[in-house]
Parts: structure tokens; sequence; C-alpha cells
């Protein structure tokens, strides 16, 4: 995963003195003569409506087959309590009477050109739409529909978006000028038991595995899932783990911020009684040494942040086989097809032959804000040449000794 919200410091634009702006479509041809109800849509700029919509919300979550964690009612609002920017939330829903077919929770920022992103941030894995699979392709043409209005003065940018994802048929949709640019790498294994996992390996590295697996069996590592009401303690010692585990080594500052542990206190609190989140310690000699945070939707689920006290180290205890051991015996039985390790191409997740799985990135526009996509693209060219840059002139630096202390 990820570290910070690019958008946190983003300048917004004014808002209007309304709330939240309902706009209704226009029925087609074949809506009129029939008696169903027609789509409705409704741009959502208020905090605290959005709130209001955790139940409606949380039913077409449920009812988006390809949804991931990510886009929970949870994790989002959580996320922009924290992260969002005053005036900026755009939350695009679509009701089909008076329930709720498709939603793409988006925020507008200015980088410094007026850009729609969606909310979750860099903090989150992936991005999508909901889109009701009761109706998928009727709800994806209205909001579609409302989005193009929206993209009248902005680009909408879709950032780590998951091949399969709804996101795919509104850009499959979309009539405007649009570009797909590849993201970030996940690499991901499938939800069937260790045995099935340790057999995808060559016999040598399965045979250490085993013996990696039979050393934590004789050291006695006990393993707990933390109930709702333990959450915010739990989540407290996950991340003081998570400091230690990285300290001397790099963490990620984000991690170690307020608003990071606000949000996910509240958040993971949250999901863990719907049954999209779990937390996980382990116990050497009582005490915890390590913990997991497991995040789940109906397809998947993928551990998104852990920590291990260096005593585990010392000892020479592999944490990733804890974990993974730990995931596959939960993942085997809840019926969810894939075991992600999320984002990152670390590699440790390369011991287990994962599969790498690209995200996409989405960029929307209109023709008359063809300009502002066109300049967005030369930034991201410009971001990408940097990063090249950096990396070889670390290469060529550790290559000549500089790198070495």
């Amino acid at each position: 995963m990820a570290a910070e919200s690019s958008a946190r410091t983003a300048a917004a634009p004014a808002a209007p003195p309304v709330t939240h702006l309902r706009v209704f479509a226009r029925p087609s041809a074949s809506a009129s003569r029939s008696s169903g109800p027609v789509f409705t849509t409704e741009i959502c700029r208020d905090a605290d409506r959005f709130a209001e919509l955790a139940s409606a919300w949380h039913e077409l979550y449920r009812c988006t087959r390809t949804a991931t964690p990510f886009q929970s009612h949870a994790w989002l609002h959580s996320w922009w309590l924290s992260y969002g920017n005053r005036r900026g939330l755009r939350v695009v829903l679509v009701r089909r009477g008076t329930k709720l077919v498709a939603a793409a929770p988006l925020m507008l920022v200015h980088r410094p050109l007026p850009v729609l992103v969606q909310l979750g941030g860099s903090i989150s894995d992936f991005s999508d739409v909901l889109l009701h699979d009761d109706c998928t392709e009727a709800a994806a043409a209205a909001l579609a529909k409302s989005l193009a209005r929206l993209a009248r003065t902005a680009v909408i940018d879709l950032r780590e978006v998951r091949p399969g994802a709804a996101a795919e048929r509104i850009f499959a949709r979309w009539t405007g000028p649009r570009t797909q640019l590849d993201d970030s790498l996940c690499l991901e294994l499938p939800g069937v038991p260790m045995d099935e996992l340790l057999g995808r390996l060559t016999s040598s590295r399965a045979q250490r595995a085993r013996a990696k697996l039979r050393k934590l069996d004789a050291l006695g590592i006990e393993e707990r899932v933390v109930p709702k009401d333990e959450i915010p303690a739990a989540v407290g010692r996950l991340l003081e783990l998570h400091r230690l585990q990285w300290q001397g080594r790099g963490v990620t500052p984000e991690h170690l911020s307020p608003r990071f542990a606000d949000h996910l206190t509240r958040s993971v609190q949250s999901m863990t009684e719907y049954g999209d989140a779990r937390l996980t310690e382990f116990r050497l000699s009582g005490a915890v040494v390590a913990a997991d945070l497991t995040l789940m939707s109906g397809l998947l689920e993928g551990g998104y942040l852990y920590g291990a006290d260096p005593v585990l180290r010392a000892r020479k205890v592999e944490v990733a086989s804890i974990l993974l051991r730990s995931g596959a015996r939960r993942i085997s039985t809840s019926g969810r097809a894939t075991l992600s390790m999320l984002r990152g191409d670390e590699p440790y997740k390369h011991h287990w032959r994962p599969e790498p799985v690209g995200n996409q990135r989405l960029l929307l526009a209109r023709r008359r804000t063809a300009p502002l996509l066109a300049a967005a693209l030369g930034d991201v060219a410009a971001r990408r040449r940097g990063k090249e840059l950096l990396h070889r002139w670390r290469e060529q630096r550790v290559g000549d000794g500089g790198g070495r202390t």
C-alpha cells in the first residue's frame, strides 16, 4: 500500500451555497413506455449528507460483485474525515426509484488544474465506482451521463483501478477524450489452503517453508482475532509494532501520523462489525509480537498493514509465513477467490509465486476539457521520467560506493 494522499493540501474551489444538487435524468423512449422507475442522479457535496448514506451505500456495496474493501462506506467516509478538503466533496449518486444503484465517490482538487479524484487517496490500494449487480448496464449508463456533466470543467482521474472493476464500464461508455495508463502492480494468490500454496513452490523451497512453519509451531505463537470493542487499542498496538518493525529502515511517514491512526481506528472498527476487516494479533509468551490488518470484500481479501516486534527477527522467525498461513486458513473457508498482497513488488512476496496484476489509471474528459487532459498526461509523463532518473542516480551512487557509510 502507499502512504499519503496528495490531495490533502490541495486548494479547494469555491462551493455553491447549496449542499447538494439533484438532477433528474431524462428517461429513454423505452423507459417512457414502461412502468418501471426512472433513474435520478444527485451530486452530494455535504459531508453530513455523505455520512447519512451509510446504510444505502452498504447495501449497494454488498450488491456490487467487483467492489473491494476500499469502496466501503466505512473506509471512504472515515478517509474523508481525515484527509478530505473542506469544499471538494463530489459524490455522484444514481437511484432507480428510491434504491441506490450506482455511486462514484469523488473529490474536486486543483493540482493546479481542476481534477476530480477518487476518495480514499493514495492510502487505498484500489479505487472504483459502485454499480448494482441487478442493473449494471443501465446504472453504468446513468452514472456515465452524470460524470460527463461533472467533466465539463474538470478531468476525472481514477487511480488504482483493478482489472474487471466497475469503472471499466464507465470508461467503455465514455464518448469524450479518454486515456488508460498503467498504475501500480499488485501480487495475488488463489484463496486456497496453505498446503495448496506450498504445492505452488519448487520442492526445495516448499521444504524450507514447511521448516519455517514447524518452527512457528515449536515456539507456540498464539493467534487471536480482535473483537470490535477492542479495535481502538489494538490499532494502536499494530501501529506501534509497525513503527518498531521499520525503525531505522525507512518507515512510511504517513503511517505514523495522527490522522492515519484516526482513520484506521474509525474505519476498522466499523468494517469489523460488517465483516469487512479482520485485525489479528499473534502472541508469544503472553506478549503481542505481531499484528495484521486484513481487509475483505466479496471476492478478495488483502493484507493491508502489519507490524512485528524486532524480537521475531532476532529469533529468525519469518513474519511473512505467520501472516500467510493465517490468511490462507481463513480465506479457504470464506468462499473468496483471491488472497491479495495488494500493491508493492517486494521480493519476499515473490517467494510464494504470486500472479502479477496491474492496476489501471483511467482519465476521462470532455472535448472542452481536452487541453486539461493533455496537461494531466504531460504531468504524468514528467513525474515518471523524474522517478526513472532518480532510480538511475541511486543505482549509480550505490555502484560507485556512495550508498555505503
